[in-house]
């Protein structure tokens, strides 16, 4: 990154060359024009969020109180959300304007890990109809995240400011750090913000495993311990913006350092992933609107292996006289593997051009462009035994470019409605070139598969169009509805097209769902294709302080992108479905539904000498069918409720939390997905500010209870994980074990500014 920094350090040094920095002075916040949070739209801003941060470093979390919203387990700051059942590649998630794509056979790095709570400035969510001025190629709602805007000082002053910050969680010995510092003049603005924390395995609430070995000598994991679960992790930016009459120009530079990530979910475990990224801002406002020109380049290095919880050592010489744990059997060799390494690189370039035109008082037109070319390698080197004696390419120079259009009219005839219609054409171009295994007459019919691919044409082109229509009405002063139907179109990526293998060994590592199966591409998959109807009906009262919201939701998806299990032996569909057990499955299309409802509400309770207390509740339930086979949709969340009672007083703000959820009935047959009971938790959260600093504590899940998570997939945390099916003799539990939520955790965390 120093080769970008240095012109950056010229920059600063002519900027603030002015001598004597007074004390902080009055500052100028700029931040983009946003839409009013309204119907099923939410927004947070760094306030809300700042107490999520001491309990949590996954951003994504964050996002835990809005209706509509849960979360795929993943790493311990990669969890991927979901609104209502649609996720993670379904979602159009965007960081300061980027669209950055997961480069990952795991999705291990999906766009929210490249932040730390700590740099949000702001969050929305688009959990009912998604503007397609927001986004494209994608089915479900939106997700904008954006990092702190530039602050100016007021004029003929100087600005100096900064925070520092800290927390820990007793549960996993959770901890870290984050700093921040502006310095700015007038017209100039210099921005760091940084962030690291570091974590242990996390423990559930029991013991949960009758088993303690992993698959290394001599080391031993808790049966309450989760395997798996620790990471390590440093994210920092820094962003110079210029502002000159009605124009502002900004560029923010970021990098991730991520020596490791355990995966509990998965085969593989993160062992480095280094990020790097430049977005380039100009923006005018003039008195017919405003327009925004935008450029970045992000650059991806990602590498996989077996982290400590997993076996290490492979082949017919690394059994020894244990079985439970492996030798060192020495050099590279047909009897003899060193891990699994797995390697990706990407570079995402991307642009976009955009203006807000006022048509009058009541009218307002935006207009847009963008482009984004994705490029993608993944091959994994040879590391011995049947992994051997080539490079097994996984991915070959991938290719995945958007060009879009759209146009979108906003009008407001009066002070009771609001309408948006909104057209978007996109068009994707796709790309893979030749594979090869490692070692084209070795097990898993490699030469087969990798034959087949490579004599097929693998080149696509997609013609894509999204349509929304949004309208808003002011029934009267205690109702606001919103109701709107959209036509969404997303095409497969990379990832679900061109993994071209068969073989379960290596198709159990592409898999970005954490249900422990091999999932094996199709570059015939057509693009999905949604139809969503929505409606928010929001009573309150003049100061709505009194709040209840229900907003019913119905999608539709054509040629929605599910899977079958796979007969690898033959290459076919298996006539007979393998039950209890992981399994091989391809991708295909078929047909699916998903509906349900969100109500979440807020009222005071009581005025008393403790302070101010309140109530507020939140209920989600979605219900995802395949049209085609009958069969519930993978990791749909089932009933779940949250109540809370706060209470506040001075600069006390705490709260005690209830969530319940449902048994998770309703599961995959053709992933084999495993069910999960019910279970209730109470969470304890407090907070006090003072002027410059900001504390916060708690305790997470209270009664120390113990959980599956319903969406947190298969416990793959220990042990012998390359193997589709271990066999019994590892003395390991392989398919039927979910993975288990922590257990009690206390946490604080206390902020500082000056």
């Amino acid at each position: 990154m120093t080769y970008r920094i240095r012109p950056l350090a010229v920059a600063i040094g002519i900027a603030f060359a002015a001598p004597g920095w007074a004390q902080t002075m009055d500052e100028i916040v700029v931040s983009a024009e946003r839409d009013k949070t309204a119907g099923s739209t939410t927004q947070l801003d760094a306030g809300a969020l700042r107490q999520s941060g001491a309990r949590s470093s996954d951003v994504a979390s964050l996002l835990q109180d809005v209706p509509g919203v849960s979360f795929y387990g993943a790493g311990a700051v990669s969890s991927l959300p979901a609104i209502h059942g649609l996720a993670d590649d379904r979602l159009r998630i965007k960081i300061d304007g980027m669209d950055l794509i997961a480069a990952c056979p795991n999705h291990m790095n999906p766009a929210l890990s490249y932040l730390d709570p700590s740099q949000v400035g702001a969050l929305t969510v688009y959990a009912g109809i998604s503007p397609v001025s927001v986004g494209g190629d994608s089915i479900g709602g939106s997700i904008v995240a954006e990092t702190r805007a530039p602050e100016f000082a007021a004029p003929g002053e100087r600005l100096l400011k900064g925070e520092v910050g800290a927390f820990y969680r007793s549960n996993n010995q959770a901890r870290g750090g984050n700093a921040s510092a502006t310095a700015a003049t007038e017209n100039i603005s210099l921005t760091y913000t940084g962030a690291y924390s570091e974590a242990n395995n996390y423990s559930a609430g029991r013991n949960f495993k009758n088993y303690t070995n992993t698959g290394r000598a001599g080391h031993r994991l808790d049966r309450d311990e989760v395997g798996s679960s620790a990471y390590e992790t440093g994210n920092h930016t820094l962003g110079l913006a210029v502002k000159n009459a009605n124009h502002l120009f900004e560029v923010k530079l970021g990098y991730q350092n991520m020596p490791e990530q355990l995966y509990p979910n998965q085969r593989m475990d993160l062992l480095d992933n280094e990020q790097k990224r430049i977005n380039l801002r100009w923006q005018g406002d003039y008195d017919w609107g405003k327009v925004e020109a935008r450029a970045y380049h992000e650059t991806v290095d990602h590498f996989m292996d077996f982290g400590a919880d997993k076996r290490w050592w492979y082949g017919a010489d690394s059994l020894g006289a244990n079985g439970t744990d492996p030798i060192n059997c020495g050099a590279i060799s047909g009897s003899c593997a060193h891990g699994m390494p797995m390697k990706t690189r990407s570079k995402t370039t991307g642009a976009s051009l955009k203006a807000d035109i006022r048509l009058g008082q009541q009218d307002l037109l935006r207009v847009g462009s963008e482009l984004q070319k994705y490029r993608l390698d993944d091959w994994w080197p040879a590391s011995g035994s049947g992994m051997f004696p080539g490079t097994f390419v996984n991915i070959n120079d991938g290719e995945r470019d958007r060009q879009a259009l759209y146009a979108e009219w906003e009008s407001r005839p009066n002070e009771r409605w609001t309408t948006v219609l909104g057209l978007r054409y996109e068009r994707v171009s796709m790309y893979a070139a030749d594979v090869v295994g490692y070692n084209p007459a070795g097990m898993g019919n490699q030469g087969r598969d990798a034959g087949l691919f490579n004599g097929r044409d693998r080149s696509r082109h997609d013609n894509n169009w999204d349509f929304t229509a949004l309208a808003r009405h002011s029934a009267g002063s205690s109702l606001d509805i919103e109701f709107g139907l959209a036509r969404k179109t997303r095409s497969p990526g990379l990832y679900e097209a061109y993994p071209w293998s068969t073989w379960s060994m290596a198709a159990v590592m592409n898999n970005y769902v954490g249900d422990g199966n091999g999932y094996v591409g199709n570059p015939d998959l057509k693009p999905e294709k949604a139809h969503t109807l929505s409606a928010t009906f929001d009573w309150h009262d003049a100061a709505r302080n009194y709040e209840l919201k229900v907003t019913p939701f119905f999608t539709h998806v054509t040629d929605y992108i599910d899977a079958i299990q796979w007969d690898s032996t033959n290459n076919i569909p298996r006539a007979t479905p393998l039950r209890n057990q992981f399994v091989v499955l391809r991708y295909v299309n078929q047909s699916a539904r998903l509906s349900g409802l969100d109500l979440a509400g807020k009222m005071p309770l009581a005025s008393t000498v403790a302070g101010e207390l309140g109530l507020k509740g939140m209920l989600n339930y979605t219900r995802g069918k395949n049209r085609d086979t009958g069969d519930d949709l993978y990791n749909i969340m089932p009933l779940n409720a949250k109540l809370t009672l706060t209470q506040k007083q001075g600069a006390w703000d705490n709260a005690l939390e209830v969530i319940g959820v449902a048994a998770k009935n309703k599961v995959s047959d053709a992933r084999n997905e495993t069910k999960t009971p019910a279970y209730g938790l109470v969470n304890l959260r407090l907070s006090h500010s003072w002027k410059q600093v900001h504390l916060d504590f708690g305790v997470e899940n209270l009664f120390d209870r113990y959980y599956e998570m319903p969406l947190g997939g298969a416990y793959l945390g220990q042990g012998r994980t390359m193997s589709i099916n271990p066999p019994a003799t590892d003395g390991m539990i392989g398919w039927g074990t979910p993975v288990p939520g922590m257990g009690r955790s206390l946490y604080a965390g206390i902020n500082v500014k000056f």
